[in-house]
């Protein structure tokens, strides 16, 4: 169970992700871009570039520059997501990469990232703005990704003076392993699927505004 757990259910989940994530960008790409008629007033290209980069540059956004913690929350978030998919992997492949200190390191960030999403599930859920802007889907995600966290605290557990336990008697990694399959099948039918667009948007954006002097701000405009 464990081994096709490892191979085969990860495998049939990234086709599935893969496929519709394919599916999606040429439907993007079939919608023609707008085209600016007006003389140019700026810099398209360093637009865009700051329009990527924006992501790292939380004082540039007044959402982020006020309430920087916020940002910190996404980050670290999102830095979790990467390392439990990484991990899912890791274990499938390389188990013996995982060390005892490597285990440390990626069960700290679990923990930290299992505290975030409850504390986003709090707003969600007692927050009135957050509430009305809350759909099923956003409920279900969320403690999709709090159980995943939590099992996967325990799936890479290692004493440090052997191999991860990563074998048939380990059953927090069988759930782990499980979820982690779940989640990338299911993401792109979902509305954690925001980011596909998110290269799309940001291009656009740059492009856009840039080409009006409104981004970066020209002077005298």
């Amino acid at each position: 169970m464990l081994d096709i757990f490892k191979h085969e259910v990860h495998l049939i989940a990234l086709s599935i992700m893969g496929i519709v994530y394919i599916s999606k960008i040429i439907w993007i790409l079939k919608f023609k871009p707008m085209k600016e008629r007006t003389p140019s007033k700026g810099n398209e290209k360093k637009a865009i570039s700051m329009s990527f980069l924006s992501l790292l540059m939380p004082w540039t956004m007044e959402s982020t520059s006020k309430k920087w913690y916020k940002w910190l929350e996404f980050g670290i978030f999102h830095v979790g997501i990467a390392l439990a998919i990484a991990a899912s992997f890791i274990i499938s492949f390389s188990p013996e990469t995982i060390t005892g200190d490597v285990s440390i390191a990626f069960r700290a960030v679990f923990a930290i990232s299992l505290l975030i999403v409850i504390i986003r599930t709090g707003r969600r859920l007692f927050l009135p703005v957050n509430r009305l802007i809350s759909h099923p889907d956003d409920y279900f995600s969320i403690i999709m990704m709090a159980l995943w966290f939590f099992f996967g605290i325990f799936a890479l557990q290692n004493d440090g003076t052997s191999k991860a336990y990563f074998d048939e008697s380990n059953i927090f990694l069988l759930i782990y392993l499980g979820i982690t399959a779940f989640l990338i099948a299911y993401v792109p039918f979902s509305k954690m699927s925001h980011y596909i667009l998110w290269p799309f948007s940001r291009y656009y954006f740059g492009k856009t505004f840039g080409h009006r002097g409104t981004y970066p701000k020209v002077k005298g405009l």
